[in-house]
C-alpha cells in the first residue's frame, strides 16, 4: 500500500495521481502499486510539480512494514532511527546541535 500526501499539487499532477490512487481527502492519495509504477509515479511528480511538498509512506520489508520518503519542504521529517521510522516535528541539523 502507498499513501502520498502532497501540498500545493497542480491539477495535472493531481489528475495523474487519480489514475492509480483514491483521494479520500484533498491532496491525500491512497493506493496499491507495484514497485516500478510507484517509482515512475514519484519521479513524474518530482519532474512536473516544482515546489510541491511530498510525503510518501509505502510498504517495505522491514520490522515496521513501511518506509517514509520525502520531497520538497515538508513540515515534518521522516527519520530512520535505530532501524525504525519515526516522524519528527522539530529537529536540529547536525551542524547546529549543541555539544
Amino acid at each position: 500500500m502507498t499513501v502520498i500526501i502532497a501540498h500545493d499539487t497542480p491539477d495535472a499532477v493531481r489528475g495523474m495521481l487519480k489514475r492509480w490512487f483514491i483521494e479520500p481527502q484533498p491532496n491525500v492519495f491512497v493506493g496499491t502499486l507495484n514497485r516500478r509504477t510507484q517509482e515512475k509515479t514519484l519521479s513524474y511528480i518530482k519532474r512536473n510539480a516544482d515546489g510541491v511538498a511530498l510525503l510518501m509512506i509505502s510498504s517495505a520489508n522491514n520490522c515496521q512494514g513501511f518506509k517514509i520518503e520525502m520531497h520538497g519542504e515538508v513540515r515534518r521529517k521522516g527519520v530512520l532511527l535505530s532501524g525504525l521510522w519515526i516522524v519528527a516535528e522539530k529537529w536540529m541539523e547536525a551542524e547546529n546541535v549543541p555539544f
